[in-house]
């Protein structure tokens, strides 16, 4: 059977990385998870204080991307490859509230999209990759054999997310979670390079109501359908 490329595109908290890994993990595909690499250099800008609630030094960001090495390495016990920068597992680190408030402004830097479509492309080249993200379908895997935009309210994804970070043990409200869900999405929405939007040929899913079972079987019969137009 041949390998094919996947790109799974859409807002934030809409599952993205979920669905990739469990693609993923039964088609023995390799995973990317490039928000991830978004958020490791995000970590990073943050620990070297050039940005703040009311600063942001691009500039300085700049000359320091060739300071930033982003890795993943799988672990065994939890079944999904953690994101390490320069050489130190952050996989925890990454996904609080506090990184979240800055990624989309850090994302939007032509620099760091153009530094990271490369290093995603050259994860792809051979295929059997499943990549999530914001540009996969548009920019990074143009040429995917099949295109997924993965669509949610923003009420169900702040609850969701609300939920996860509370479960992890996070101090956070609904109330700052859905605000930032908000800003995130237009900030997404409307950067100058590579904004978010939907492939031509990306075909959408709503899992606003549908469960995490629902969404991969859904997901998989797509999955079959693509592989049966290579045969």
């Amino acid at each position: 059977m041949q390998n094919i490329t996947i790109a799974i595109d859409g807002f934030s908290s809409t599952g993205k990385s979920t669905v990739a890994k469990q693609l993923a993990n039964h088609l023995g595909y390799i995973y990317v998870d490039s928000g991830a690499m978004y958020r490791a250099v995000t970590l990073f800008t943050m620990q070297q204080g050039f940005i703040t609630k009311d600063h942001f030094n691009v500039n300085a960001l700049v000359e320091k991307l060739g300071d930033i090495t982003i890795t993943f390495k799988f672990n065994k016990a939890l079944g999904f490859a953690e994101v390490h920068l320069n050489g130190v597992n952050i996989e925890r680190a990454v996904r609080t509230l506090e990184v979240s408030s800055y990624v989309s402004r850090v994302a939007a830097i032509p620099e760091v999209r153009y530094q990271l479509v490369k290093q995603q492309q050259q994860m792809g080249k051979d295929k059997g990759v499943v990549m999530d993200g914001r540009d996969i379908g548009t920019v990074v895997f143009p040429y995917a054999e099949l295109k997924l935009f993965m669509i949610a309210s923003a009420e169900k994804r702040a609850t969701r997310r609300f939920e996860e970070l509370i479960d992890r043990g996070d101090d956070v409200t609904y109330e700052a979670v859905l605000k930032n869900v908000q800003e995130r999405d237009y900030i997404d929405s409307n950067r100058e390079d590579s904004p978010l939007r939907k492939a031509d040929d990306a075909i959408e899913i709503d899992n606003s109501d549908l469960s995490l079972e629902e969404q991969f079987e859904k997901v998989l019969g797509l999955v079959a359908m693509t592989f049966e137009d290579f045969e």
